[in-house]
C-alpha cells in the first residue's frame, strides 16, 4: 500500500522516576491520497503517533517505513503564524513564491494578502496555515487538533474547507482529533487509538458531500466507535 507504514512503534517518556509508556506497539497503514484521521481520547497516544510519524520525534523502538519521499508539513491546533509578516509573506516564508497566489485563492483568502495575523479571524489564520503547510509541497500534511480551538461555526466551515482543499490538491493527510463527530465528517479512514494501540479502524466508504451524521448508518457508526472508546464525545 502506497503511503506511510507503522511497525510495532513503541514510545514511552520519563517522568520523574517512572517510565510511562504512550504507544505499545502500533501497527498501522496510512494510504496516500486520503484522510487518515486518529481519533481518541486526551493522553491516549495519538499526538505523539503523529509527531513520529512525521519524524519530529523518534520512536523508542519498530519502524516508519515510507513509500517513496517523505516530506512532512505540519498545521498545529495554534496557527504559528509569525505575527510581523502579511498572510503572503507568512506563506512564502522560506519558500519558492510561485503558485503562492493560487495558494492564497485555494484557501479562500483572495483579498486578504497584505493582512497581518492581528487582523484575521481564528479561522482566517488557520487558512492561513494550512496554505503555508500546501505550499511546501509535502508528501503528508500532518494536522494535530488544529480546529480544537474554534467556535462551532468557524470550525464547521473549516471542516468544509478542508475537505474542499484536500480534493483539488488530492493531498495525503494524517489528521488528529477527539472529536467523533469531525473524525466521521472528514475521515477516509478512522483509527481509533485506546492506551497507545490501535483498536479499530473504519473504513468510511461514503463521499465526504454524501454524508449526514443524523441518518441511520453515521449513528450506528458513532455509537460503534463510542463502545471503543469507552466515553461519550
Amino acid at each position: 500500500m502506497a503511503g506511510i507504514k507503522l511497525k510495532n512503534i513503541r514510545k514511552s517518556y520519563q517522568v520523574e522516576d517512572r517510565n510511562v509508556p504512550v504507544l505499545n506497539g502500533i501497527d498501522l497503514d496510512i494510504p496516500q491520497g486520503q484522510i487518515t484521521v486518529i481519533l481518541g481520547q486526551s493522553g491516549c497516544g495519538k499526538t505523539t503517533l503523529l509527531r513520529l510519524t512525521g519524524g519530529l520525534e523518534a520512536a523508542d523502538s519498530g519502524e516508519v517505513l515510507w513509500e517513496g519521499n517523505h516530506k512532512t508539513a505540519f498545521v498545529f491546533q495554534e496557527p504559528r503564524l509569525m505575527p510581523w509578516l502579511t498572510v503572503w509573506d507568512n506563506v512564502v516564508f522560506g519558500l519558492n513564491k510561485e503558485k503562492i497566489q493560487a495558494l492564497i485563492g485555494t484557501v479562500g483568502l483572495s483579498g486578504f494578502e497584505k493582512a497581518y495575523p492581528s487582523q484575521l479571524s481564528g479561522g482566517m489564520k488557520q487558512r492561513t496555515a494550512i496554505a503555508r503547510a500546501l505550499a511546501y509541497e509535502p508528501d503528508f500534511i500532518m494536522m494535530d487538533e488544529p480546529f480544537a480551538a474554534l467556535d462551532y461555526f468557524t470550525r464547521e466551515q473549516m471542516q468544509k474547507e478542508l475537505l474542499r482543499v484536500q480534493k483539488v490538491k488530492h493531498s495525503n493527510i494524517l489528521f488528529v482529533t477527539h472529536s467523533i463527530d469531525e473524525a466521521l465528517i472528514l475521515g477516509d479512514r478512522i483509527v481509533v487509538i485506546e492506551k497507545g494501540l490501535v483498536k479499530k479502524v473504519y473504513p468510511v466508504e461514503t463521499p465526504a458531500e454524501e454524508r449526514n451524521l443524523l441518518n441511520d448508518g453515521f449513528i450506528s457508526l458513532k455509537r460503534d466507535i463510542i463502545n471503543n472508546l469507552n466515553f461519550m464525545n
